[in-house]
């Protein structure tokens, strides 16, 4: 009883705030790709997002796993996966030049709720009740951001439809991918939409002209996605999974906080309320969840 009293301390004094400053760097990360692709190529955009991911995560995978570490007992999934997460990417980022950061990010948190919905035919898993509930209740959430006249309700808002599909399917195929280190996963996760978009780039880089300051926010991309990853990853390394997720629901207040800083846009009251209801579902999940764990 002592040990577990102690290993739950321990995850709230260091795995907990690696997950929130994880949090705050993948929203700093979705803030810089806002700024980014209102003037610039979305495939250039993302690319660097990649790249730079690539770059800080290969070194912690090599130190990790040693040479082997881009070995996979599972190459087309580790393959298909990856094009999920890509694929995630280019719709949120292409939504986002049109959409408030907010909503935006709120409305991708339709991910969990696809997931739930799908872990039957995709997992063989069967839904509990409680998640089944949170479902429904998150949706009813994003059904007042998506309401008529908010500022969601934008052609664009397909793009974080499909984007947050994508994610779902991503998530879903990495509960299937436990026979591979998280290190190996980490490394398809980067170097999968590097090596795809690089291929993109001599029909993306034409007629870009990209000053000092676009140049340091690309630079930044990469930085942000390669350190959150990273952090995430350690956080997941000393704490369950259902200790740290309602702190992923941080990312929608890092969000509100970026888009009016930096944007001047903030959620009207009928969205707050919306997002607020999305938050509420995902945390009180994990909250049940993290106490039905410890009962048994």
């Amino acid at each position: 009883m002592r040990a577990a009293h102690d290993r739950a301390a321990h995850a709230l004094r260091h795995a907990v705030p690696l997950y929130v400053l994880a949090g705050l760097c993948l929203s700093s990360l979705d803030a810089t790709a806002k700024y980014l692709v209102r003037d610039h190529s979305l495939l250039i955009v993302v690319w660097a997002r990649y790249a730079g991911q690539m770059v800080v995560v290969t070194p912690f995978a090599w130190h990790r796993s040693g040479g082997s570490f881009w070995r996979t007992r599972s190459v087309g999934l580790q393959l298909l996966r990856s094009l999920f997460l890509l694929c995630a990417t280019l719709g949120f980022w292409g939504g986002l030049r049109y959409l408030p950061l907010a909503e935006a990010s709120s409305v991708t948190f339709l991910a969990p709720i696809i997931v739930v919905a799908l872990s039957w035919p995709v997992l063989g898993e069967r839904a509990t009740r409680a998640r089944r509930v949170a479902s429904v209740v998150g949706f009813a959430g994003i059904l007042v951001l998506l309401r008529p006249g908010s500022a969601v309700m934008h052609p664009a808002v397909v793009l974080l439809l499909a984007a947050a599909f994508s994610n779902a399917l991503y998530q879903l195929l990495t509960r299937r991918l436990l026979g591979d280190s998280m290190h190996t996963t980490l490394f398809y996760s980067a170097s999968v939409g590097t090596v795809a978009l690089t291929l993109s780039l001599p029909w993306a880089i034409g007629g870009e002209h990209a000053g000092a300051g676009a140049l340091a926010a690309l630079l930044a991309l990469g930085v942000f996605a390669g350190l959150g990853h990273w952090l995430m990853t350690r956080a997941y390394l000393q704490a369950p999974a259902s200790l740290l997720s309602p702190f992923t629901y941080l990312q929608i207040l890092w969000a509100t906080a970026f888009g009016f800083l930096f944007f001047g846009q903030h959620p009207d009251a009928v969205s707050a309320a919306g997002m607020a209801i999305v938050i509420a579902s995902g945390v009180l999940l994990a909250a049940w969840e993290h106490l039905r764990r410890h009962a048994h």
